[in-house]
């Protein structure tokens, strides 16, 4: 699945207003429940929490990747968000996030899903993309870095 197939401009925050790992989860949860309204915003938190509780998905260089399963979905939802100051999310370095990419996805799609992860995992462990989401101010830019960096082709 191409990721940019499930991202679009509606589905990036490019300023989060979160200043907990709690709070970045709620308002993931509650951007794709804005944009797909058959989502229960509840739900998604709920989903994401008991993967956080399993360990964090924070996986260092500012980067955190919240992530989940949900029974009864048969889509993968995509979204990213941006925080500027960072936020504590028990990353495996210590250091703040900044750069928050969710993945939720069908229950039954385990290989799909994996492969997403690692396609997010291996495009924002770049330097120079990472620079230039942190320097984005809004959503037509970020997605504009998504496309001509090639994220497709990760």
């Amino acid at each position: 699945m191409a990721i940019l197939r499930a991202l679009k401009e509606e589905t990036i925050l490019p300023s989060l207003n979160a200043l907990t790992k709690e709070g970045v989860l709620l308002e993931l949860a509650d951007l794709l429940a804005f944009q797909f309204p058959f989502l229960d915003k509840q739900a998604v938190f709920k989903t994401l929490m008991e993967r956080e509780r399993l360990g964090s998905t924070g996986i260092g260089e500012g980067i955190a990747i919240p992530h989940g399963k949900m029974k009864g979905q048969n889509e993968m939802f995509v979204c990213f968000a941006k925080s500027s100051d960072g936020v504590q999310f028990e990353s495996i370095d210590g250091r703040p996030a900044h750069l928050f990419f969710l993945l939720l996805a069908p229950e039954e799609a385990a290989e799909p899903y994996l492969r997403v992860l690692g396609q997010i995992t291996r495009f924002l462990k770049r330097g120079d993309i990472r620079a230039k989401l942190m320097k984005a101010t809004s959503a037509p830019e970020i997605m504009t870095i998504f496309t001509e960096t090639g994220l497709t082709q990760t």
